[in-house]
């Protein structure tokens, strides 16, 4: 049985920021309404040159940097985002050619704000059976590109950014000690965000239109998905550490999905807990989806709220409806890294960027001088019949 400790962490927040005051000159708000009815003071933007995929390199890279890794020793990496730059290619095989991990699968997610701990346990489990030995986990998102910034209802609460953690196998009990996945679809409404069709759907008929779905935005219904999210988070929560074998006494850390204050203010008093307990950054990034998890890792740890031995407790929930928990045993202390270490590994990564141009510019040069790889005399058999 090998256990799947998280050895590394990362988070990448783009520079630009969106306070509440700023959205008060877009719609009709102001930053005491949206504070008091969310927790969110700011949130990120990204910038015009940024993607999905660049944030997710980004975090992975500060990931892979802490846990000591070379991104050729990375097996597997999982990209959980409701905003990828493409339907496919896959974000997660974009940052893998990034990261020039060479030996690395890939693949994207979609669990909306849930999509982090589905995520780690996709790769705990594989990690378990022997299938990998390390993995990235990273959720991205740039939410700000499907907002309708005149719905007062939701252009408050998103924002950019990214987070990721590096997990590795050891034969040391501890790391990912238990888990929940769940989905509801009959709430599939509540929270959308439509796809995209370049080409028309005749079958679907002027109908499909007027349901909203002429715009690539983010809807919701904030009241349903609020009292969703209070019961699930909850619930989620007491079954996970029930799995893990464990009390609620035991557990020093509750990490949430930082959708909003309110929320976890509920489940706290459900689960008969101090607020202290759960961590919250929801006030500096807002709503991040499935990148909120693990950027609020990131802060927790260096608020210096998880020390060896802990346990700490994940919870996400959001658009399918989907939610999921996870109960982690940490094992690891932030370690010192030199300048000359960074600058390194950044350099590294500069090398797989110029490794990929060339690689691109051979499949060019190769198909211009090999031509099809379809014979002619084929074409020619196949146009006469």
């Amino acid at each position: 049985m090998k256990y799947a400790h998280i050895v590394g962490w990362g988070a990448y927040l783009p520079e630009k920021v969106l306070t509440n005051d700023d959205l008060a000159r877009m719609v009709q708000t102001s930053d005491e309404w949206i504070f008091t009815r969310t927790g969110i003071r700011e949130r990120r933007i990204a910038g015009e040159q940024e993607t999905t995929a660049t944030l997710a390199f980004e975090a992975a890279a500060r990931a892979i940097q802490v846990a000591d890794l070379h991104p050729s020793q990375i097996d597997l990496i999982i990209v959980a985002t409701s905003t990828p730059e493409y339907v496919f290619p896959a974000t997660a095989s974009q940052v893998q050619d990034y990261l020039g991990a060479v030996r690395a699968g890939a693949f994207d997610l979609a669990a909306a704000c849930s999509g982090f701990v589905y995520g780690l346990d996709m790769a705990a489990q594989a990690i378990a059976t022997g299938s990998i030995h390390t993995a990235v986990v990273i959720g991205a998102e740039t939410l700000s590109r499907v907002l309708d910034w005149e719905d007062r209802g939701t252009c408050i609460l998103f924002g950019d950014g990214a987070g990721a953690v590096a997990l590795k196998g050891s034969s040391v009990p501890g790391g990912l000690l238990s888990s929940t996945l769940r989905s509801d679809g009959s709430g599939a409404d509540l929270l959308t965000l439509p796809a995209v069709y370049h080409n028309p759907v005749p079958m679907l008929g002027p109908e499909y239109l007027r349901n909203g779905h002429d715009k690539n935005t983010i809807a919701m219904n904030g009241r349903q998905v609020f009292r969703f999210a209070s019961k699930v988070v909850a619930d989620s929560i007491a079954v996970v550490v029930k799995k893990a074998g464990l009390e609620m006494e035991d557990i020093d850390l509750i990490v949430p999905h930082q959708a909003n204050s309110r929320i976890v203010e509920s489940a706290a008093k459900r689960l008969k807990l101090p607020k202290e307990k759960f961590f919250l950054n929801v006030h500096r990034a807002g709503n991040t989806s499935a990148a909120s998890i693990p950027l609020a890792l990131c802060d927790a740890i260096a608020a210096d709220k998880l020390k060896p031995d802990d346990n700490v407790v994940f919870v996400g929930f959001g658009g399918g409806l989907t939610w999921a928990a996870a109960v982690v045993k940490w094992q690891v202390t932030p370690p010192e890294v030199s300048f000359v270490d960074r600058e390194w590994r950044r350099a590294r990564y500069i090398y797989a960027r110029g490794r990929s141009r060339l690689r691109k510019f051979g499949r060019k040069i190769g198909a211009r001088l090999l031509g099809s790889p379809i014979p002619d005399a084929r074409l020619r058999d196949a146009d006469k019949k």
